[in-house]
Parts: C-alpha cells; structure tokens; sequence
C-alpha cells in the first residue's frame, strides 16, 4: 500500500538505490534523484510527498535546493542527510522549515520512521489546506444578504429579530437562512459555526 512518495535527491549512486529499495520495502512510494538540479527539472508547487536530501552534492547543494524550495513556496517536510555532523548548519536548515537532519551512517527503521511520519504530517497538511480553500469558496458564493443573516445566525438571533433588524420579512430571512446552509454544506447553526470556528 502506498503510504505516500518520498523524493530521494543525493549524487551517491549507491546511497540512492540503496534508499529508494528500502522505502519500497516499506510500502513507500520512491523517487530518486542524482541533483538538486534534477529535481527541480520536475517539481512544482502543487506536489507533496518529503524530501529526503543530501547536504552536499555536487553542484547545488541540498541546502540551496531547501531556500530554493522555500523561495518557490513549497511546503513540503525536508530531512536532511549528512554525512558531516554541522550543528550550526542542522540549526540554520531547522530553524528554516526542515524538519529532520539525520547523520550518516544512520538506522534504517529510524529514517523510514521519521519518513512515514512526516508523509503522515504532509497528508493532513494538504488536507487541511484543501478544506481551508472549499470553505473560502463557499464563503465567496454568499450573497451580501446571504452573509448578513449568517452573521446574525451566528450572533444567535432569531428569525424574527434578523427579520426586524434587516427590515425583511421572516419569511426572507427563511429562504436565505435555508440558501446559505445549503451552501455552506449545514445543517444547523452550530454546525455552520464549528466548521467557521476551524477557519480561525
């Protein structure tokens, strides 16, 4: 079962091939690269997975291909490789973004694990971003009245009092009331305010 793609990008051969059959063997999904350049010849925002990268390599380094990620927007969890310990440069890529650095020669499981993890933290990232953009897009479907009444909705007034207070008739306010649950996926108020609520 795939649990996810990890992107391996280091200029070792071996340590490649090596990597790339043993997430396989774990039921994750790899793909390998020789460069930084490499990968960058195929990668776009859009895409998630992690990043399992080299410090140095030949031509761009891992961590310039990290600010070059991080200058593009990618969002996507880097854990380093190194076969160098660097405490100022594993503090440097951490407190950029990275979210792991491993020192060579390092345990298997362990780095599978910090993968799979991170693969999990990547799955409910994007997840998350994508229920954040379908709730701004229902919000972007309300008419200007359609909005005033889930304001007053959410104040907990009752039909008559938005009735009143927008100088509409109840029976208005029902029809909005029923239009805009309908497009914001609800069925009562408080539904309507737990999914606001997990916009904030």
């Amino acid at each position: 079962m795939s649990k996810g793609v990890v992107y391996i990008v280091d200029d070792d051969e071996a340590i490649r091939d090596a990597l790339g059959w043993l997430f396989q063997s774990r039921g994750v999904t790899a793909q390998c690269f020789a460069s930084a350049e490499d990968f960058l010849s195929v990668w776009s925002v859009p895409c998630s997975g992690c990043l399992v990268l080299d410090i140095r390599m030949d031509g761009m380094t891992g961590l310039e291909l990290f600010d070059r990620l991080c200058e593009m927007g990618a969002k996507l969890p880097v854990i380093f490789l190194t076969g160098h310990g660097d405490v100022p440069m594993a503090v440097s890529a951490l407190k950029k973004g990275a979210r792991d650095f491993v020192e060579k020669p390092f345990n298997d499981n362990d780095l599978v694990d910090k993968v799979i993890e991170a693969l999990a933290w990547e799955a409910e990232r994007v997840a998350s971003a994508a229920d954040a953009a379908s709730l701004a897009q229902r919000l972007e479907s309300l008419t200007l009245r359609e909005r005033q009444v889930m304001d007053k909705v959410l104040a907990g007034k009752l039909n008559k009092v938005i009735a009143d207070d927008l100088g509409i008739t109840m029976r208005t306010v029902e029809v909005h009331r029923a239009h805009l649950f309908e497009k914001m996926g609800v069925k009562t108020a408080v539904e309507l305010a737990q999914i606001l609520s997990q916009r904030r």
